[in-house]
């Protein structure tokens, strides 16, 4: 089978390249492995989590809080943002809260949440916190692209408001809800992983990094974050590849 690469893929790999020499070159410059280990030794350290008996239970508890606090995001945003969208009086009265939830700094609500919530449960809270303003915003914007004339027929021949939203508002808003889905996993995940790193729950990518961290395990820290991205990557592929089926579906 013959694979071939177009132009901005070449240029993607050549950004590769050139991120890993400028690491090669720092790394020989501090000649530390306390401050900044070669790319080799990294990716020794990265395949060897993997022989880690904890490996599954660490990494699975850091996704099931992501996938937890993004249904919970996307129930929240979904339901509220067809409510605002439709109705401009209960737009008026969340777009506050919204604002509110998006100014926040994430170490504010991190540093309450240890306050209020067990250390397993803070990770949920923030990513649910960081995650329901996209999806919810990204619907509100799609409510508003549905052609108005639709919903007067709609009304006009008395169908009655669940299908209106069902057969109407769901089909037209759901790019924007995986567009709004894509923003909020990318962030999200980075939210789910600080709060592991300060809430130290038993289990977790953030509290092994947090742990690495401690004893100067600079490889192992990269190592884990490496490890982050490329879940991160992944989810955002799973989406876009959601998305692709969706415009086929639409077609």
């Amino acid at each position: 089978m013959k694979i071939s690469f177009t132009s901005r893929q070449y240029i993607s790999l050549a950004s590769v390249v050139f991120l890993l020499a400028v690491w090669k070159i720092l790394a020989m410059h501090f000649d530390s492995d306390f401050i900044l280990p070669p790319p080799g030794k990294t990716l020794i350290t990265t395949l060897s989590l993997f022989t880690d008996s904890h490996f599954l239970v660490i990494v699975g508890s850091t996704v099931l809080r992501g996938l937890l606090g993004f249904v919970i995001s996307c129930i929240l945003g979904l339901g509220l943002g067809i409510l605002a969208g439709i109705s401009p009086h209960f737009k008026a009265f969340l777009r506050p809260i919204l604002v509110i939830t998006r100014s926040t700094p994430v170490i504010a609500l991190i540093l309450l949440a240890l306050i209020w919530l067990t250390p397993g449960s803070v990770p949920v809270f923030i990513a649910t916190l960081t995650m329901f303003p996209f999806i919810c915003t990204n619907v509100m914007d799609g409510i508003k692209s549905v052609d108005p004339d639709l919903t007067v027929m709609a009304t006009f021949y008395r169908i009655s408001r669940g299908r209106i939203v069902r057969e109407v508002y769901i089909p037209a808003i759901l790019p924007f809800i995986i567009s709004g889905a894509s923003s909020a996993m990318g962030i999200g995940w980075r939210a789910v992983i600080t709060g592991e790193v300060l809430s130290q729950p038993r289990y977790g990518i953030g509290t092994v990094m947090q742990g690495a961290q401690t004893f100067l395990n600079v490889d192992a820290v990269i190592a884990w974050t490496i490890l982050a991205v490329l879940i991160s990557f992944g989810f955002e592929k799973a989406i876009r590849w959601c998305e692709r089926k969706l415009i086929t579906w639409r077609s």
